[in-house]
């Protein structure tokens, strides 16, 4: 029996900010297995969003072997990790640009390096 998602405190909160700008948002959370969390479609391309909690230590916000094992068989495909909704915004924009598969660490410290 599988057990009730367990989703970041900002899950809620980024998911509001993106339709906001025009992006449509489904919650993948449950799906488990190491999918992101988020299924992101803006400007006529889809994304996914894995939604990490920035508030958390860093050792918390590490992607799970799951998620690990998922990006590295789903890699080809654009992946933002987001942290908190400035990311997540700043990851559509990147959306409505021609952005190169694979994983796009769109935390603070990746935009400020």
């Amino acid at each position: 029996m599988r057990r009730a998602a367990k989703v970041d405190s900002n899950h809620a909160a980024i998911c509001v900010a993106l339709r906001a700008c025009g992006a449509k948002v489904q919650s993948l959370a449950g799906v488990g297995d190491g999918v992101p969390d988020l299924l992101v479609g803006f400007r006529k391309r889809l994304a996914c969003f894995e939604v990490k909690d920035g508030s958390r230590s860093p050792s918390q916000r590490r992607l799970t072997p799951d998620q690990a094992k998922w990006l590295a068989e789903w890699g080809e495909f654009p992946v933002f990790v987001v942290e908190d909704v400035e990311s997540a915004i700043h990851a559509l924009h990147l959306m409505g640009d021609a952005i190169p598969p694979g994983l796009h660490p769109q935390t603070s410290e990746a935009r400020r390096a």
